[in-house]
């Protein structure tokens, strides 16, 4: 056997740390940026808000601070300042006294300001943990329990393999728990509220909620059968294949379909939403049309007027100023700067936040223009993430990012961004549409259909091509289901 040596390159992209908060704070909605910055301030009290305005123009001063004297260089890491007591440091005159601590209140009142209320209600998680104070566990049965609610996704299931939950609980609870205890503790979380939670995947979550019925006394025994021997089947809906192999009638296999589909396939995504109309949506931005010109603003939430603590800034002034210092006043020299450094990062990563929002909305409306001054949902134009990146400059998960997690508010409307984005479709004439306009259109033709003849998808694309709609039958058909609209003999009123 032969050794040999070779050199390669590689093109690696790696992100920094402050990309990687950006894109974090990229994805808080406005409605949760104001808890994400008073954990902030909590945090680092070099760090303020306030109502004034004030010029944070400190960079004279933190280059002084930038390359300090050798006498303040230290060994070890700055994690090591983190709990240094500087109180002994700090003169008990009022003067000297950082403002931080004389103040109750971080945060100003904004009734000048253009915000709307938001509802605050019970997350899934907690409905979920309340439901667990109901269990008989012993105490290592309830941390497992808790490790394993914790680490349902938002629509109630559990990602995670059960090696990667006992590693959890083992690293950061010290509780030696095996996967026989642990899938125990599944099975008895799965018989809570709301049914289907708790399921590994899309089959187990739908058999969950019907063997809930089941006990409940209701004929799903069929459907049952359905999802254990021909769930992929069904799920690319070969109903033919089924009714042969259970020999069903077409009343049995219509009772069937109905049962399966109207269980929720993402049972965690509706709790807190009980009452929509109750429900708020905290708008990100704000467009209003003022004689035909589109004015853009964003939310005074994701605005707040952030600054350094004078305190801070004069304690280290006060020091630099001083003799020569022993190591505990060179600690909290290292301590008092660190913190400042990291208030001006955070101040840096909302003001980019903020100036990526307003790039990134400014030219949605631009390229949307036609239906921010009109409302009409058929003059969107074809979009996609990729133009929205070319205009901006910015990277296309960056765009997707503010698109997915945020909120705009029109005279028309409250609309999430990525409700403007959608494919192209070319039309008898070559003219390009937005496929947006193609589904409204359909939605409007089964709306307007007789219900006891209901549209056929075939009907449905000939009445699309009468319209001009270059469309053939089964992209008319994934349409419908993307509307989640059933097929004609489910649409069929007796």
């Amino acid at each position: 056997m032969s050794l040999s040596q070779s050199l390669q390159q590689k093109l690696l992209q790696k992100l920094s740390p402050q990309q990687i908060q950006l894109m974090k704070l990229l994805q808080v909605p406005t409605a949760n940026l104001e808890e994400r910055i008073k954990e902030e301030l909590e945090e680092n009290p070099a760090l303020e808000v306030t109502e004034e305005s004030h010029d944070d123009n400190f960079e004279e001063q933190q280059e002084e601070f930038e390359n300090p004297d050798e006498e303040y260089e230290m060994d070890g890491s700055e994690d090591e300042y983190e709990n240094i007591d500087i109180s002994e440091y700090v003169s008990d005159g009022d003067d000297d006294v950082a403002d931080y601590k004389l103040r109750d209140d971080n945060y100003p009142d904004s009734d000048d300001k253009k915000t709307l209320p938001f509802k605050i209600e019970s997350s899934f998680h907690d409905v979920l943990l309340d439901q667990l104070g109901l269990l008989s566990l012993d105490e290592k049965n309830f941390k497992i329990a808790e490790q394993i609610v914790g680490s349902l996704d938002d629509d109630g299931y559990l990602r995670r393999e059960i090696s990667s939950i006992s590693d959890d609980l083992a690293f950061r609870q010290n509780v030696d728990a095996s996967d026989e205890e642990i899938e125990a503790i599944i099975h008895q979380i799965q018989q809570f509220d709301p049914p289907g939670v708790c399921a590994r995947d899309l089959q187990e979550c739908l058999l969950l909620q019907l063997r809930r019925q089941l006990i409940a006394g209701k004929e799903v025994g069929l459907a049952i059968q359905v999802l254990e021997k021909y769930f992929e089947e069904f799920t690319k809906k070969h109903y033919e294949k089924i009714q042969r192999g259970l020999n069903l009638s077409d009343d049995q296999l219509r009772d069937v379909i109905n049962a399966i589909i109207k269980l929720n396939p993402k049972p965690g995504g509706n709790v807190g939403e009980i009452n929509k109309a109750e429900s708020y949506v905290v708008p990100d931005f704000f467009i209003l049309n003022t004689g035909g010109k589109l004015e853009l603003t964003l939310n005074a939430k994701n605005a707040p007027d952030l600054r350094i603590s004078e305190g801070y800034r004069d304690m280290l002034k006060e020091y630099d100023r001083g003799a020569k210092k022993d190591k505990r006043q060179k600690e909290a020299v290292m301590f008092i700067k660190q913190k400042i450094d990291s208030a001006k990062w955070f101040i840096d990563m909302i003001k980019q936040r903020q100036h990526t929002l307003l790039s990134t909305m400014d030219a949605i409306m631009n390229y949307q223009r036609e239906f921010f001054l009109t409302g009409d949902e058929t003059a969107l134009r074809p979009m996609i993430l990729k133009d929205i990146a070319e205009i901006t400059g910015l990277d296309i998960s960056t765009v997707s990012r503010v698109a997915n997690s945020k909120f705009v508010q029109t005279e028309f409307g409250t609309y999430r961004l990525k409700f403007f984005f959608s494919e192209s479709l070319s039309t008898e004439s070559g003219e390009e549409v937005s496929t947006r306009e193609v589904k409204k259109i359909l939605s409007d033709l089964i709306e307007g259909e007789e219900k006891r003849k209901p549209l056929s998808d075939e009907r449905l694309t000939e009445l699309l091509q009468e319209k001009g709609y270059n469309i053939a039958r089964r992209t008319v058909a994934k349409y419908r289901e993307q509307l989640n609209i059933p097929v004609a003999r489910l649409r069929k009123e007796l």
